[in-house]
């Protein structure tokens, strides 16, 4: 927490973890590591190919995090974002709902249309097109928080139905785990964020960029009489912390390398010395983000990431 103006605020500090091209040991001891220090939340990936060639290997997420919950006590632990069109959506609600009492309310509900069209080709899986995607996440989404909210809810949707369908026994976070929808899509996607989303997920944007996107999502919560403050805002973005300057300039090549999908990370990252990672941190809150999940450089180095959580993170 710090202060500014004449009001206490926070920030979260969320860590993906590997899960491609890595043994199970690593992300046990990290996922342990993150909790005994203090980090709000685990993240992966919900995809079925490797991201950086896809014939890695690759661990499915919704199994890592079962397995992780298990040997974990503080830290939250959420994908970003499942893809709905993998799970059936009655059956993710009881998915979620069971590693929610597994874990004693850490889930973290994240989800989104889906778009890596190979994985959707290689298994199987229909691929129809953006707009159809995104109605079938709003019926889902409908359809998950009834069968966490209500008894024996029934839904006739175009694309998902259930009927008197019981979901048992319920999440443990009341009312429901928060809804994290997560993508940018101006028109339909920051509509159906509007209308549905307790959490707005950003994909990692310039300043300018991450002003837009907001006001246009404030325009679409305008249009059905929603406050925009009660969607609370989390950001994607790259994490090089360095401990100086030198260390630094040897880091971000590669780091720009590696994280190339995210443009100029020296501009939408947290990027830096400890005290410039905090100044880059505090900008962000101005924004009203409160979440970051970070694509942490040196996430596989405990050094690191104890580094960032006694020189950066105890500044909030």
């Amino acid at each position: 927490m710090w202060l500014k103006g004449d009001t206490m605020v926070g920030v979260e500090f969320g860590i993906v973890l590997r899960q491609e091209k890595i043994d199970f040991k690593p992300i046990r001891e990290t996922a342990q590591l993150c909790d005994e220090l203090g980090y709000h939340s685990l993240w992966f990936y919900d995809h079925l190919l490797g991201m950086g060639s896809i014939d890695s290997d690759i661990f499915e997420a919704w199994t890592l995090m079962s397995a992780l919950s298990t040997i974990t006590s503080r830290v939250k632990i959420g994908t970003l974002v499942l893809c709905n069109s993998f799970r059936h959506p009655p059956l993710l609600a009881k998915m979620v709902s069971t590693l929610d009492n597994i874990s004693n309310g850490r889930v973290e509900f994240a989800i989104g249309a889906g778009w890596f069209e190979p994985e959707y080709r290689a298994y199987g899986y229909p691929f129809p097109d953006t707009v159809t995607r995104i109605e079938q996440l709003k019926e889902a989404v409908k359809i998950i928080k009834a069968l966490w909210t209500e008894e024996k809810p029934t839904f006739k949707g175009k694309y998902y139905s259930i009927e008197e369908a019981y979901c048992n026994p319920k999440p443990v976070q009341k009312p429901h785990p928060p809804i994290i929808i997560g993508g940018s899509g101006e028109k339909y996607l920051l509509r159906v964020v509007a209308e549905l989303a307790d959490e707005w997920n950003c994909p990692a944007s310039s300043a300018s960029e991450f002003d837009r996107k907001k006001r246009i999502l404030k325009s679409h919560c305008d249009s059905i009489g929603r406050d925009i403050g009660d969607i609370s805002i989390s950001e994607q973005t790259v994490c090089v912390v360095a401990k100086s300057k030198a260390e630094l300039e040897e880091k971000l090549p590669k780091a720009k390398k590696r994280y190339s999908f995210f443009g100029d990370i020296e501009k939408t990252g947290i990027v830096g010395t400890p005290d410039e990672c905090i100044k880059r941190i505090r900008g962000k809150m101005d924004k009203g983000v409160s979440k970051l999940i970070m694509f942490f450089y040196d996430v596989l180095k405990p050094d690191y990431l104890r580094f960032f959580a006694k020189e950066v993170m105890s500044a909030f």
